[in-house]
């Protein structure tokens, strides 16, 4: 198979510098993964795109090119400070599974080996840790408050309505424990997660079920030694004797090859010695547009909202906007080299709303193009509702699909102004003026057209999963139910266990294609649209909206400071699905933050 990728201007690929390795030399490629990885290129991206942070699909990029070099012997993955999903994990480890049954052997490397690590390891021939580092693989732990006491004691009435009994949306602000509904929920869901877990790292690592058990109750804190000692790592090397200790293993003098996925696009230093350059590049829009067949990937990332998407919301996460996701979609219909469309999907969901807009752009679409999905790490509620919206769905084993319920409220904050001694007057016009009234809940009447509406809203949910799923029963998958991609798949949810990268390869060949280019959309965006995001939106907010942006961005910064970034790039995108009720009564979302560790 040959294709390249156009992502915002950088082609991912392999450049090895100089001339062939001699014969008794070992060309090994280093392939550094760091910080949070990305789906999808940013789209401002283009302006600097040698000096652009890689993607998921950047690395998967060098992992194949890696195996296609005559010059490449072995490849080393470091994992330096690396915030992985366990999704992201079983793509890059299927690749790197690839590579060593092409006769690559491909090792692991990290300082120290928690819970992404020692799954990553699990796909790798030989995992490494830093001589002194350390291991912590304690299991899978999550932690749900549940506020509806502590709301009741500063006077917030939470004044909540969901259809589904398993939803569980509202639970942490209604409820002061789990409701059996969602307990049973969460908790298979997490068996389900954790089983997987458990069988990547026994398949991997071959370790039999009581040599995992052993190694998971030794292993919740312990030094690099007792790692090796119990299967889970193979050995401890310091970094500095990293090549002498490979060429020990591949029996010859190691020629290390830096260079993977080095892009084609400006450096900041190559922007400041040429500042005509620079400033053409700044006048001009960036050119997107398909000049060989290609494979167009639509990403829908974040909370699902209204309008135009952000890549920095109030919580500092990416949103998707129903207005940017139409136009992209506008514009992938009007290339003719577009054979077919990919749609990615990372999102709790959101707005009901822009939900079912998007949902009718991918109906437009498929009238053109063939429209698949593939599902990272999660496709819930507004984000489920998407994907039905394609005529093939890939999961991931360990992606979370399902969520098929409507959630809808406010919180009272009456009682709250009389403690602090707030004195609000209210006043009204129109019949229905007071419905979303901050001072009181709803009165009988006014919960029971909320609840009409929501039905109304679950009733076209369920109307599009049938008919985007033939054969799927609602009554095992309905109400709010939460999945794993591999147990989803049994339930006709999704079609079938397979990353982005199988999607995009079983729609090539069903294009009969062998060679072509990826495009991502939304495309980039111009330098004007750069400055308008930066400062547009403050600009021209009232003061009051720019101080409460204020206050909750600290808010924001602090709990993202206390959580580590890892675990808020998770949580962000809840909140931010939540946050849609300030602009509409009823939402589709799944404000629940999974994590592993």
């Amino acid at each position: 198979m040959m294709r390249s990728r156009l992502a915002v201007g950088c082609l991912a690929g392999l450049i090895a510098a100089g001339a062939a390795p001699a014969q008794d030399t070992r060309g090994v490629a280093m392939i550094t993964i760091k910080g949070i990885v990305a789906d999808a290129p940013g789209p401002f991206d283009w302006l600097l795109a040698s000096d652009r942070a890689h993607t998921l699909g950047d690395y998967i990029d060098m992992l194949e090119e890696a195996g296609d070099s005559d010059e490449i012997d072995a490849v080393v993955v470091r994992l330096k400070d690396a915030q992985l999903s366990t999704t992201q994990i079983q793509e890059l480890g299927q690749e790197m599974r690839a590579l060593r049954a092409a006769g690559t052997p491909v090792h692991l490397f990290a300082e120290n080996y928690g819970t992404s690590e020692v799954l990553l390891a699990s796909y790798a021939d030989e995992a490494l840790i830093q001589s002194g580092g350390a291991v912590s693989f304690p299991g899978l732990y999550m932690e749900e408050m549940f506020l509806a006491d502590t709301l009741h004691w500063i006077g917030i009435e939470p004044d909540f309505v969901q259809i589904g009994d398993y939803k569980g949306a509202s639970e942490s602000l209604m409820n002061s424990a789990p409701s059996p509904a969602w307990d049973e929920n969460i908790s298979q869901l997490l068996d389900s997660m954790y089983e997987n877990m458990r069988a990547m790292v026994a398949e991997g690592r071959g370790l039999s079920t009581s040599q995992l058990d052993r190694a998971m109750e030794e292993l919740w804190w312990a030094d690099a030694q007792d790692a090796v000692e119990l299967g889970v790592v193979d050995a401890a090397v310091d970094l500095a004797a990293l090549g002498d200790y490979l060429e020990g293993n591949l029996g010859g003098e190691i020629e290390w090859i830096n260079d993977l996925g080095a892009g084609d696009g400006p450096s900041a230093a190559d922007m400041m010695a040429n500042p005509f350059a620079m400033m053409r590049m700044l006048i001009e829009k960036p050119e997107h547009r398909a000049t060989r067949n290609t494979i167009a990937i639509l990403h829908i990332n974040g909370a699902i909202v209204d309008g135009d998407s952000s890549g920095g919301s109030m919580f500092g996460g990416a949103t998707t906007g129903s207005r940017t996701i139409r136009n992209a979609i506008e514009d992938i219909i009007r290339q003719d080299k577009i054979g077919g469309v990919i749609v990615r999907i990372e999102s709790p969901g959101g707005s009901a709303i822009a939900s079912e807009v998007i949902w009718q752009g991918l109906q437009r679409l498929r009238e053109h193009k063939p429209v698949w999905v593939s599902v990272g790490s999660m496709a819930a509620s507004g984000g489920y509702y998407i994907a039905v919206g394609g005529e093939r769905i890939f999961v991931n084993p360990s992606s979370i699909v399902g969520s098929i319920g409507v959630v809808g409220g406010k919180l009272a904050m009456g009682g709250l102004f009389e403690k602090v001694r707030v004195h609000v007057v209210p006043r009204a016009r129109g019949p229905r003026a007071e419905l979303m009234s901050t001072l009181r809940p709803w009165n009988d009447e006014e919960r029971a057209l909320i609840r009409s509406r929501m039905q109304e809203t679950y009733d076209l949910f369920t109307q599009r999963v049938s008919q985007g799923r033939k054969g799927i029963d609602l009554a095992k998958t309905a109400e709010g139910r939460l999945f794993t991609g591999d147990k989803a798949v049994g339930l006709a949810m999704a079609d079938e266990i397979g990353s982005l990268e199988d999607a995009i390869g079983a729609m090539a060949k069903e294009l009969g294609w062998s060679r072509y280019d990826i495009m991502h959309f939304p495309g980039p965006k111009s330098f004007d649209e750069l400055i308008e995001e930066a400062l547009g939106g403050f600009a021209s907010a009232p003061l009051g909206t720019r101080a409460r942006a204020g206050v909750l961005g600290e808010i924001a910064s602090g709990l993202r400071s206390l959580l580590g970034a890892r675990t808020w790039s998770s949580v962000s995108a809840q909140l931010e699905a939540i946050m849609q009720l300030r602009e509409e009564p009823v939402v589709l979302t799944m404000p629940r933050a999974l994590i592993t560790r």
